[in-house]
């Protein structure tokens, strides 16, 4: 995988990768920057989202589970000093459908989490991520009720 970013000036960049696609990237104002973009560490929290979320909505798919609406939120927490890296996170897993099964749910979190998901696989070795998970029946008319929720406990191999 190649991925590059083209200075614009200031401390606004392109990125690029080998998709072909671009994003934006930017810093605050505060720090020189224009406020023109993702901020570098944003996109790794939305890579870890979007990978592990990928993997879920595959499996979920695979076991015809009737999903309406899917949505994954990632929460970073930083260290204080810079380097200011991730220290903790916890990944929310928003699931709405038609009699989504909640042992399907766990299990693709599972696999995610042990076997699929290489950001998800990289964090867990310098930090905790704790996993959690959000079950809601479609109701129609984009009304939907909460049927279960909880912490999916991945154990290794799973």
């Amino acid at each position: 995988m190649e991925a590059k970013v083209d200075w614009k000036g200031r401390l606004t960049f392109t990125g690029t990768a080998d998709s072909g696609f671009s994003v934006p990237l930017g810093a605050k104002a505060a720090v020189g920057g224009d406020d023109d973009g993702f901020r570098p560490m944003e996109l790794i929290a939305m890579g870890l989202a979007g990978c592990t979320a990928m993997d879920v909505m595959s499996i979920l798919r695979k076991k015809r589970q009737d999903v309406t609406d899917f949505e994954v939120q990632v929460h970073v927490e930083r260290a204080q000093e810079h380097p200011k890296v991730f220290t903790e996170a916890e990944i929310e897993y928003f699931i709405t459908g038609h009699g989504v099964d909640e042992t399907a749910v766990l299990r693709a979190i599972g696999l995610s989490a042990n076997r699929y998901c290489p950001a998800q696989a990289m964090f867990n070795q310098v930090m905790t991520i704790e996993l959690k998970y959000h079950i809601f029946d479609d109701e129609g008319a984009g009304k939907r009720s909460e049927v279960k929720s909880g912490v999916c406990v991945v154990e290794e191999g799973a």
